[in-house]
């Protein structure tokens, strides 16, 4: 990692919420890997919901380097486990930016505290440039790492957290390849639900 630099831009375009995977230092030494959803915006925000490691480490080292990349298993595992690296960076990560974080929120909302954070990008690359394609397999393993990391949380409710994730399930078999089926097993592997048809 380099110093700061100014007027560093992100490495790609951000609209919306854009998935994505951050990693922070942690107090062991390692890399924690983790799923943030990037809000759009001057500035960019995120926000950290409990009082997780990536929530630790935004507040002690106040940094991280956030992700982007097409690999569906590595975004299941690194939302719904423990993912700890000596490098920050994912050898699948497709580009990343080092950002440095700042609190500007918290609240709290059904008995799950929050906190908000600008991101600022001070270092940048792109690693791989790909050709865009759609693949709704990908996508429903996405909204199916969301679904399960809100199981059993109050304020979620969880049977109809369960259905979408059945019907994921059935997006992911019919739609998804090899790497979004391996992925939806390990959302089975890692949480308490299973398929209706499993």
């Amino acid at each position: 990692m380099t110093d700061s630099q100014e007027g560093v831009d992100w490495p790609v375009e951000l609209r919306g919420v854009t998935e994505s995977l951050v990693a922070t230092l942690g107090p062991n030494g390692k890399w924690n890997l983790a799923a943030l959803g990037l809000h759009a915006g001057e500035p960019v925000t995120a926000r950290t919901w409990g009082r997780t490691r990536t929530w630790r480490n935004f507040h002690e080292e106040e940094e991280g380097v956030v992700q982007f990349l097409h690999d569906p298993l590595v975004f299941a595992e690194s939302a719904l486990t423990i993912q700890e690296r000596d490098s920050p960076i994912h050898p699948a990560a497709n580009a990343w930016a080092r950002v440095a974080v700042e609190s500007v929120d918290e609240g709290e909302s059904g008995d799950t505290e929050w906190e908000e954070w600008e991101l600022t990008p001070i270092e940048a690359a792109i690693e791989d440039r790909i050709v865009p394609t759609t693949n709704r397999g990908y996508g429903a393993v996405i909204e199916a790492t969301v679904a399960a990391s809100r199981l059993d949380v109050p304020a979620y409710d969880t049977d109809e957290l369960r259905e979408r994730l059945d019907y994921f399930a059935e997006v992911v078999e019919t739609c998804g390849g090899p790497r979004e089926r391996a992925a939806m097993e390990r959302i089975v592997e890692h949480t308490g639900w299973a398929p209706e048809d499993g």
